[in-house]
């Protein structure tokens, strides 16, 4: 079972005591480690799919594949405003 399985597997079984798929992508902020589906790099989109399986993209594919991601996500959890620089 490849990791991505076995986190989503996880992720089942939390969703089954209440939680919405939207509170867990939320609650889940993505970290260096975390790595684009597309491309491998750093991801900054989670987009959670009804069969509770989880995508993740970079900024670049995440606006690439937007539309077609809307129609078939239960969730996207998007930090793409981590890229922004900060406010001097």
């Amino acid at each position: 079972m490849s990791g991505r399985k076995f986190w989503a597997k996880g992720r089942s079984d939390r969703l089954e005591r209440g939680q919405t798929p939207d509170d867990l992508a939320a609650a889940e902020m993505l970290t260096v480690v975390d790595r684009c589906d597309r491309c491998g790099a750093r991801a900054y989109v989670r987009v959670l799919l009804r069969s509770r399986l989880e995508l993740l993209f970079c900024a670049h594919h995440n606006r690439e594949y937007a539309s077609a991601l809307k129609k078939v996500a239960v969730a996207i959890h998007d930090e793409t405003h981590r890229l922004a620089p900060a406010a001097a």
